[in-house]
């Protein structure tokens, strides 16, 4: 009798475990917890739910939620988390706060909650994302494809210009990064200027920032310099390295002067508070014999380089070569 009795109970043992998840090894000290270990905190249901989970990171308002509670088909599904953070449930007398926490921690308090509520004595709870909307990164500006996309898992500023498909032949020479002070956080934002030549140039990995959500990236077109007058290509020109433009450069990309140019040209340029643009004489003959230093163009001047006769620019024909050098998609001036 005793060596059936112990046959017996080598059977029940695994078959108890099987229909019985809540069963443990304390329960069952001769049993093989190998059995049962597998069983105690994963449901069929759970793994089920859980298979196509986004990566695990802090849960913010709109995301969505997948639920598997063990033997409680009410709140196994997907839950949408409330504008003010909070996740609604059935059986459950109170809302779960579900912004700022983990997936780990809503298992937690979910658990908690339907013991405390009398729901479930001993509830299998198992909780992941499968839809974030709380993490927005906005890529704007001069890019390819201006673009927002969620920030799920570890982006950086990189994959988000990536995902913009790079920047645009109109790009200037920074890219913006609008963020919060404290990553991740609500409160003051702060903006960013970031190089993108030292970005691309991985000159300092530290330009290469993680992006949490809530980022508005921007990549702003560059300034124009507009070049007219006695040049073979007359046009309006994007100044894609910083200050680094100068009227040499200028001449070089209009493509050369034409014959009987002036000595003098004169560069009109606007200063912050005038309405009008101030004459800037330049000695250009000087400058391409190299017997006087480039001068440095900023962004919105017009170089007139006028021929021998010297005639100069009206105020109604610069604000023309200025409407018409913005509005142009080709950046090309005629000019007679």
């Amino acid at each position: 009798m005793k060596i059936i009795a112990i046959v017996l109970l080598s059977f029940a043992l695994p078959l108890a475990a099987q229909t019985n998840p809540r069963l443990t090894p304390k329960q069952f000290p001769n049993a093989d917890p190998a059995a049962i270990s597998p069983l105690v905190n994963v449901t069929p249901s759970a793994q089920a739910q859980t298979a196509d989970a986004l990566p695990a990171q802090k849960i913010g308002p709109g995301d969505l939620i997948s639920v598997a509670v063990s033997d409680c088909p009410e709140l196994t599904r997907n839950f949408r988390v409330s504008s003010d953070g909070s996740l609604p449930l059935p059986l459950l007398k109170e809302r779960i706060m579900a912004a700022g926490k983990e997936p780990q921690e809503i298992e937690v308090e979910i658990t908690d909650a339907l013991i405390k509520d009398e729901v479930l004595v001993r509830p299998v709870v198992s909780a992941a994302v499968v839809e974030y909307r709380s993490v927005p990164v906005s890529v704007t500006g001069a890019v390819k494809r201006p673009i927002t996309f969620q920030a799920v898992g570890v982006v950086t500023l990189l994959d988000a210009l990536a995902r913009a498909e790079g920047t645009s032949a109109e790009a200037g020479a920074e890219v913006l990064v609008n963020r919060a002070r404290v990553p991740g956080a609500a409160g003051p934002s702060v903006v960013q200027r970031i190089s993108i030549k030292a970005l691309l140039d991985e000159a300092d990995p530290a330009l290469n920032i993680r992006l949490y959500g809530g980022e508005e990236i921007r990549v702003p077109p560059a300034g124009k310099v507009y070049v007219v007058g006695n040049v073979k290509k007359s046009g309006s020109y994007a100044i894609q390295d910083g200050n680094d433009t100068s009227i040499l450069k200028m001449i070089a990309l209009s493509e050369g002067l034409l014959q009987f140019t002036n000595k003098q040209a004169f560069i009109y340029r606007r200063e912050a508070g005038k309405d009008q643009r101030d004459e800037i004489p330049v000695e250009i003959g000087k400058i391409i014999d190299r017997k006087s230093p480039d001068v440095m163009l900023q962004a919105n001047d017009i170089l007139y380089i006028p021929d021998s006769k010297g005639r100069r620019l009206t105020t109604q024909t610069i604000e023309r070569i200025v409407s018409f050098g913005t509005t142009t998609g080709t950046g090309i001036l005629v000019w007679h």
